[in-house]
């Protein structure tokens, strides 16, 4: 298990580069960003509580002492992060605002060195720079209209912490010994309780059911662009520093960039070959420079 922690760690940073091709049949048929997390986190909570109800109901039990790690992963990252990055979204182009969502690893290393004693290395820096400034390439900031204000800045900066608390309070919950479909479930439950607050559920899920399509796409959301790689990515984070994982998983913008191509005809330009380049080169170093760690049982 522990060689193949680096696969699974790529392989959820691919499926939520998937994402984007679901998003956009949400969209159309009205439903906004806020909608999807809802959509999202909610169909998701569902999902693993009819397989756990069934198959490991065991897996429903937490301490209550252990709330505020759920709560953590589940409101201090899922719902903060989204926030901050649907407001970034409104403030600066996509592109400068996925850019700053990727500053993600640069938080994970800094948290994890003060928190869990990480060493933060030359190598480590360096692949860090590598994986940022593919994502500058890959996202197409470089010779854009990258018009800043204050407020946008720090909430595409806040998006970028939100992600990475996921590194953090789904660390503290594995070393409670967690498995990673309970982390997974309490994380999906709070958050989708908690994006009530943003949008309607049955407007939204009426919408979501409106046609085959639609439908098909609100379940994949929930199946393979959030169970599956934050289950992986969890599973991962046993075996893989914090930093390292969070640097693998950056692999997501170069995936969605392909999938761009390939559904929707985008053009691949020099600046995405360069951008993937330097994260695919990023990943490879980070996976020959840093092993593993010792192993975490998750497995309550």
């Amino acid at each position: 298990m522990k060689r193949a922690a680096p696969i699974f760690v790529i392989l959820a940073g691919i499926l939520w580069g998937t994402m984007g091709t679901l998003v956009r049949n949400l969209n159309a048929c009205g439903l906004n960003s806020l909608d999807i997390v809802l959509i999202r986190a909610q169909g998701s909570t569902l999902l693993l509580f009819l397989y756990l109800i069934i198959f490991n109901r065991a897996a429903f039990k937490i301490k209550l002492k252990d709330l505020w790690v759920f709560l953590g992963t589940g409101i201090a990252s899922i719902v903060f992060f989204n926030a901050c990055y649907f407001y970034a979204l409104e403030q600066m182009t996509m592109a400068t605002a996925c850019v700053l969502l990727y500053t993600a690893p640069a938080f994970v290393i800094i948290l994890s060195a003060i928190l869990f004693h990480e060493k933060v290395t030359k190598k480590k820096f360096i692949c860090l720079i590598m994986v940022f400034a593919g994502c500058v390439f890959v996202t197409g900031m470089i010779g854009g209209e990258n018009k800043l204000t204050l407020i946008g800045f720090l909430a595409g900066l806040g998006s970028g912490l939100g992600y990475a608390l996921y590194s953090i309070f789904g660390r503290y919950a594995i070393e409670k010994g967690y498995s990673s479909i309970t982390i997974t479930f309490y994380t999906f439950l709070i958050a989708g309780l908690s994006t009530m607050i943003f949008a309607n559920p049955f407007t939204c899920w009426t919408r979501a059911f409106s046609t085959t399509t639609t439908g098909i796409s609100a379940v994949m959301m929930a199946l393979a662009c959030t169970i599956a790689p934050f289950m992986l990515y969890t599973i991962g984070l046993q075996y893989i520093e914090n930093g390292v994982a969070s640097m693998m998983a950056t692999i997501e913008p170069v995936t969605s960039a392909i999938c761009g191509i390939i559904f929707f005809h985008e053009k691949i330009t020099l600046e995405i070959l360069i951008g993937m380049i330097l994260v695919f080169s990023g990943i490879i170093i980070c996976n020959i420079s840093f092993g593993g760690k010792k192993q975490i049982t998750a497995g309550k």
